[in-house]
C-alpha cells in the first residue's frame, strides 16, 4: 500500500514538473505534401503563414518527403476546391481558372486551407471573409481569416492535439 501511494505521488510530481498537469494542451500539428503544385510553393507557405500566424489550436506543415501527409495540394486546370474527408485531412486544388481570372493565390489557396480547417464556404460575402472566396471579387487581397472564421477553428481544434509523454518532455 505504502509502495503504491508513493509511486502515485512521484508521478503526479513528474507530471506536474514536466508541464503536463494542469497546462494549455499543445496544438494539434497537421502537414501537407505540395508535390503535385510545385508551382505554387511560395503561395503555399504564405497561406500556411496565414493560418499559423492566426490560429492556435492547430498548425500546418510541410510533411517529410516520403512520410503521410494529412492533406495534399495539386494544381489543375479547374476551379479551385477542396474535399475534407475528416478534420484536418482532405486534398485541394490549386484551379488554374481562378488564378488566370487574376484571384490572389495565396488567397485561394488560404480559403481552401479552410475548408480543410472545417469552414464552410460564405457565400455570398464580403472580402473581410476569407471563406467568402470568389465572391470577395477578383481585387480582393484579403488572405486572413475574420474573427468569426479564426474562433470557429480555434473551437473545432480546442482539446484535438494529440500530447504524449515524450512531447511533453521534449517541450519542458
Amino acid at each position: 500500500m505504502f509502495l503504491r501511494k508513493t509511486v502515485a505521488v512521484l508521478a503526479s510530481a513528474a507530471a506536474l514538473s514536466l508541464g503536463v498537469v494542469g497546462t494549455a494542451q499543445a496544438a494539434r500539428t497537421i502537414t501537407y505534401d505540395s508535390t503535385g503544385a510545385a508551382q505554387y510553393e511560395s503561395y503555399i507557405t504564405e497561406a500556411v503563414k496565414v493560418w499559423n500566424g492566426d490560429v492556435k489550436n492547430v498548425q500546418i506543415k510541410k510533411a517529410v518527403a516520403g512520410a503521410r501527409a494529412n492533406f495534399t495540394i495539386v494544381s489543375d486546370p479547374g476551379w479551385p476546391r477542396a474535399q475534407p474527408t475528416t478534420l484536418g485531412n482532405g486534398k485541394i486544388w490549386i484551379g488554374k481558372e481562378a488564378v488566370d481570372q487574376g484571384y490572389s493565390k495565396v488567397r485561394i489557396i488560404a480559403h481552401e486551407m479552410g475548408h480543410i480547417l472545417g469552414l464552410p464556404d460564405i457565400k455570398p460575402g464580403p472580402c473581410t471573409s476569407l471563406m467568402s472566396g470568389s465572391t470577395g471579387g477578383v481585387d480582393c487581397q484579403n488572405v486572413h481569416p475574420n474573427a468569426a472564421e479564426k474562433a470557429r477553428v480555434e473551437r473545432l481544434f480546442a482539446g484535438t492535439a494529440k500530447a504524449d509523454l515524450a512531447e511533453s518532455v521534449d517541450a519542458a
